[in-house]
């Protein structure tokens, strides 16, 4: 125990020096979070709407300010010719256009059907998907309130019947993409941190040639490894606090289990490092390790719903998605710090989290009792 203790202390003075590393597992894990958490968002807000009112009446401007009323659409952009649309959709200077026929009002007050177009570019799906909910509803709004009018003007005053939806929204009641999205950079911090400074460690000994040092001194490779991989764990673990508390500062309520989710943060930093020191067998120098390290974590990232909802991925990526630890402890981590359930609703991912942990880590261990992360490539 003298010995390993000895070999811990000094890889955490090894890793201090490294201010450029301690400096990037803290940025990861805070100053990370809150810029991807402000500016990664999937809400579509501020649209620029493009009108060609060819009828310009009252009815007509109060059709356009239906649109101009909500946060949705920031920007209006007024054409004289339907050439211009074409110009702005094309330059992506407009999001969508409302073109607004010269007999729209006519129509309407005559009772007969009024027609309006409206252009959306389609260069993003889910942009073009959002805003045409939104002019769904809106539209659906308008034409309800003319039908109410036109029964007014004609003295009938019942009111025309309708379904109100009561809408209860469970664990992000405003809606608020930032809130999951902070949830998501904690587990991403978890994969990149684990992952990188792992196989760096490991890497770099072999390139600078101190690797010799530490073969010959009484160390066995268990330990050389367990050494190395104390200060970068530790160094996370002690993250999860102040990543934890920006997260709540952003309003996620964090009221689940949180011995819960510390017990998976574990698992999962285990998973990556054991990733971290299987690349470290393959790589010949430090580059080619980091570049390695890229490939492995956007396949998991993507496959884990730290972006996307798994269930709408491809049937057969769902099922390479199950083999990735990041998807159980995203599982875990959105139940704890955002549904504020427990043990007893997560405690299947807890066990396929482990069990994926221990095989990765078996697997690094396989790859080391090879020699290969620490002497030649084998």
């Amino acid at each position: 125990m003298r010995r390993l203790a000895a070999a811990v202390r000094k890889e955490f003075l090894q890793f201090w020096r490294d201010r450029m590393l301690v400096a990037l597992v803290v940025f990861i894990y805070t100053a990370d979070l809150v810029i991807c958490t402000l500016a990664l968002t999937f809400d579509v807000k501020n649209l620029t709407l493009a009108v060609f009112d060819q009828d310009r009446t009252p009815l007509s401007a109060r059709l356009v300010e239906r649109f101009t009323a909500t946060d949705y659409f920031g920007r209006l952009v007024t054409v004289e010719r339907f050439g211009e649309i074409d110009r702005l959709l094309d330059k992506g200077e407009a999001d969508l256009a409302l073109v607004i026929p010269p007999d729209f009002a006519g129509r309407a007050t005559a009772g007969a059907p009024a027609e309006v177009q409206v252009l959306l570019s389609g260069v993003n799906s889910n942009t073009a998907n959002a805003a045409r909910g939104y002019v769904n509803v809106i539209m659906e709004r308008f034409g309800h309130d003319l039908l109410a009018q036109a029964a007014a003007a004609r003295g009938i005053t019942t009111e025309l019947p309708s379904v109100v939806p009561e809408v209860r929204i469970w664990y992000n009641p405003q809606l608020e993409f930032k809130h999951f999205m902070a949830v998501s950079m904690i587990v991403v911090a978890s994969l990149m941190v684990g992952l990188i400074t792992t196989a760096a460690s490991l890497v770099r000994e072999r390139e600078t040639g101190t690797i010799e040092q530490l073969i010959v001194t009484p160390l066995r490779v268990e330990e050389i490894i367990l050494a190395k991989a104390v200060p970068p764990f530790v160094i996370s673990m002690a993250s999860l606090v102040p990543s934890v508390l920006i997260a709540m500062g952003f309003g996620v309520p964090a009221q689940g289990a949180l011995g819960l989710f510390l017990a998976a943060s574990v698992l999962s930093l285990v998973a990556s490092m054991g990733i971290g020191v299987f690349i470290a067998g393959f790589a010949a120098s430090l580059q080619q390790a980091l570049l390695i390290g890229f490939f492995v974590i956007f396949p998991l990232m993507f496959l884990s719903g730290t972006t996307v909802p798994v269930e709408s991925m491809p049937r057969a990526m769902q099922i390479l998605s199950l083999a990735s630890p990041t998807r159980y402890y995203m599982e875990i981590a959105l139940g704890t710090l955002l549904k504020g359930v427990g043990w007893t609703v997560l405690w299947p991912q807890l066990v396929a989290l482990a069990a994926i942990s221990l095989a990765v880590a078996a697997a690094g261990w396989a790859r080391l009792a090879r020699g290969g992360a620490l002497g030649a490539n084998a």
